[in-house]
């Protein structure tokens, strides 16, 4: 059974800095791009930043510069720091899992694990 479990996250004043991770538990037979989402309540999820098995990122524009996501093979595990925090930022983040070749379009439906989700609040 395939398990996506988060942590990290909390409240920060904006400029300031968190780091989201995901550990992956279980077989994905296959895994071609892991990503982090957000949503804020009554809005669609959106995709934020996602990596291929390369290594290679992709991310939104409004998160470039700001936004890193990284992954640990040796730990099952991703990452997301999240620097330069905008109150714009506020939403529940998710970590997603399980994507073939068309996950660097950051789509929902192309991801078929997902973690529980964490809070991400930023203050003015």
């Amino acid at each position: 059974q395939v398990q996506l479990v988060q942590s990290g996250g909390g409240s920060v004043q904006a400029g300031g800095s968190l780091r989201l991770s995901c550990a992956v538990s279980g077989y994905i037979e296959r895994n071609d791009y892991m990503a982090w989402f957000r949503q804020v309540p009554g809005k669609e999820r959106e995709g934020v930043a996602a990596i291929d098995s390369y290594g290679y990122t992709t991310r939104v524009d409004s998160v470039k510069g700001r936004f890193k996501i990284s992954k640990d093979d040796a730990k099952n595990a991703l990452y997301l720091v999240m620097d330069q925090l905008k109150p714009e930022d506020t939403a529940i983040y998710y970590c997603a899992a399980g994507a073939g070749l068309s996950g660097w379009r950051l789509q929902s439906r192309d991801y078929p694990y997902w973690g529980q989700g964490t809070q991400v609040t930023v203050s003015a």
